[in-house]
């Protein structure tokens, strides 16, 4: 089987900065790794290929130039083949045009017969662009999937729902999306496999090589646009109170009736 793993680099970082002027996110002197859901992915597509003798793992990613980091981590990792997306026409894609172009990348590449991504990128946190990359090659589709097994033909999904889980039964081809797996494996490569990673050589494809149609892409191709982004003003205060726990229990009970908790 040919599983293909799509992959994104985001920012490392819990503190959002912004523009206040262009009103975009300041990614300048902000680390970057590789997405933990898409993370994920691929642990458990690497997994699955280790149990199974003849399955390959792609990765693709679409970034700028730098975003090859994420590719030659995966490779690390075990990862058979990466490609990079990286276009200036792909700029300003939102998760619809995403989705296409990741679609038409891997038309190109061939029959695959797994895609795994991750649940959502933890930057944008829609979780649209696995089931985006389903409708657009028209596969089924698991969401939201924890652990995956491959036994001859059948491909069999267990998936997180709300009280419980749910086991899903398919044939490939099918699109499955990640969260955490329960055995949360999140392996990192040793410095010997990140070195011999940084010597493989890997595609760097841009529009015209996936045969993507130009007003489907970037801004132009984008249904949805984001007017503003800003963050949420900060509304509540932290007091510290240096006193007895008798004492602070009397001020929490005081601070509690001020606020109209109790009476």
């Amino acid at each position: 089987m040919k599983i293909i793993v799509c992959i994104k680099q985001v920012p490392d970082t819990t503190e959002v900065k912004i523009n206040p002027e262009t009103g975009t996110l300041i990614r300048t002197g902000v680390p970057s790794i590789l997405n933990p859901y898409d993370h994920f992915a691929l642990e458990s597509a690497l997994n699955l290929k280790k149990k199974h003798p003849g399955f390959t793992v792609d990765v693709i990613s679409m970034g700028p130039p730098q975003a090859k980091a994420v590719v030659q981590f995966a490779l690390a990792l075990g990862a058979d083949e990466g490609i990079l997306l990286s276009d200036a026409a792909f700029a300003g894609s939102d998760t619809w045009a995403t989705s296409y172009a990741l679609s038409m990348a891997i038309k190109k590449i061939g029959k695959a017969d797994m895609i795994f991504c991750g649940m959502q990128a933890i930057d944008g946190d829609t979780a649209q662009v696995g089931p985006g990359i389903a409708q657009q090659l028209g596969l089924p589709q698991v969401t939201f999937c924890e652990h995956i097994e491959v036994e001859g033909k059948t491909i069999i999904a267990e998936r997180h729902i709300d009280g419980g889980s749910e086991t899903v039964e398919l044939r490939a081809p099918a699109l499955f999306t990640m969260i955490m797996p329960k055995d949360h494996p999140y392996a990192y490569p040793s410095f010997t496999q990140i070195y011999s990673a940084s010597k493989k050589k890997f595609s760097i494809w841009n529009a015209q090589d996936i045969g993507a149609e130009s007003h489907y892409l970037g801004l132009k191709g984008s249904p949805t646009q984001v007017s503003k982004i800003y963050p949420p003003k900060k509304e509540t205060e932290t007091q510290f109170f240096n006193v007895s726990a008798a004492e602070a229990a009397e001020k929490i009970v005081e601070i509690m009736k001020k606020e109209g908790f109790i009476k």
